[in-house]
C-alpha cells in the first residue's frame, strides 16, 4: 500500500509545489482546496508531470468548522489511513473579516483550521503509525505573541499582527500537540518556508496586489519554499523527530515565548472551547 499524504491549500503556491514534489516521489497524494475546478486542474497537472495516478482531492473552506468536519467525514469514507498531514492552507487579510463561524478570519483559517483538522484526523494517523504532521508556520511569528485580551482584533486590528499571531499559534500548537502525542508513533513539526512569492494576501484588493507584486521581486521561489515541507514529510533523516521548528531543513529556535507551557495550554484550552474537540494527554 502506498503511503498517503494530505496537503491543504494545495491548488497554488507552496502547497501545490509540495503536492507535486510528494507525488513525484510516488506517494498517494490527496490535495485540499476551496475551489473544485482548481482542484481538478491541479490534479490533472500533477498527473501529467509525474505520471503518478494516485491523486485525489477534496473541496473545503478551512475557515469553516462545518466544512472541516465534512472533509474529514468524506475522507474517512474513502480512506482508512493517513501517513502524512501537511497543514499548509492559510491567508492574510488586510481588513478585519469574520469567518462563517463569527471568528476573526486570520485566526480561524490559519490556526483553528490546523487545530480542528488535525485532531479530527488523529485516529487515522494512528492507524498509519509511524505517521507525520507538518505545520507550515512562518518567521513572521517572531515577536508576535498572542494577545489574549484582544485575540479577535475587535479593539484594534492590524493585519500584520494578526498574521504573525496566527503563525505564532501554529508553533505553540505544534509544541503542545507534541507533548500530548508522546508515546504514540505520530510526530509533529513546524516550519517556515521563508519569504516566498505566492498568492497569499492577493485577495485584499488592488493596492495589496501591487504591494505583493513588488515584494515578490525579493522573494524566494515556490520551489525553494516547499523544500522544508517536503523534507519533513518524506525524509528518513527526520523519522522519529518531533516537536521542532525547522528553517531550511534544519531544526532551529523559534521565538522564546513559544516555549512557554502556560501560554500553549491557554491557547489549547481556547481552541478546544471554540471547536469542541480535544486530544487528552497520553498516560506514561
Amino acid at each position: 500500500m502506498k503511503e498517503l499524504c494530505m496537503i491543504t491549500g494545495a491548488t497554488s503556491g507552496i502547497g501545490k509545489q509540495t503536492a507535486l514534489e510528494i507525488a513525484k516521489r510516488g506517494y498517494q497524494t490527496v490535495i485540499v482546496g476551496r475551489n473544485s475546478e482548481k482542484c481538478q486542474l491541479t490534479v490533472k497537472e500533477i498527473i501529467d508531470i509525474t505520471h503518478n495516478y494516485a491523486l485525489d482531492f477534496f473541496v473545503a473552506d478551512l475557515s469553516s468548522q462545518q466544512d472541516i468536519r465534512k472533509l474529514v467525514n468524506d475522507f474517512k469514507e474513502r480512506y482508512d489511513h493517513l501517513d502524512i498531514l501537511v497543514n499548509n492552507a492559510g491567508g492574510f487579510f488586510l481588513q478585519r473579516e469574520l469567518s462563517i463561524d463569527g471568528i476573526e478570519m486570520t485566526f480561524a483559517l490559519n490556526h483553528l483550521g490546523y487545530f480542528l483538522l488535525t485532531l479530527l484526523l488523529i485516529d487515522v494517523l494512528k492507524e498509519s503509525e509511524p505517521s507525520r504532521i507538518i505545520n507550515v508556520s512562518s518567521n513572521s511569528h517572531m515577536g508576535k505573541p498572542i494577545n489574549f485580551e484582544d485575540i479577535w482584533g475587535e479593539k484594534r486590528y492590524n493585519s500584520w499582527n494578526a498574521y504573525g499571531q496566527s503563525k505564532f499559534a501554529n508553533v505553540l500548537f505544534t509544541y503542545e500537540l507534541d507533548r500530548r502525542l508522546k508515546g504514540t508513533g505520530i510526530t509533529v513539526n513546524a516550519l517556515t518556508p521563508g519569504f516566498v512569492a505566492t498568492n497569499i494576501g492577493r485577495n485584499n484588493g488592488f493596492l495589496s496586489k501591487i504591494i505583493m507584486n513588488i515584494a515578490s521581486l525579493f522573494a524566494n521561489s515556490v520551489e525553494d519554499g516547499a523544500q522544508t515541507s517536503v523534507y519533513l514529510a518524506t525524509s528518513p533523516e527526520v523519522k522519529g523527530v518531533s516537536g521542532k521548528y525547522f528553517v531550511d531543513k534544519k531544526a532551529a529556535p523559534s521565538d522564546r515565548a513559544t516555549y512557554d507551557l502556560e501560554t500553549a495550554r491557554r491557547l489549547w484550552d481556547l481552541s478546544v472551547e471554540i471547536t469542541g474537540v480535544n486530544y487528552p494527554l497520553e498516560k506514561a
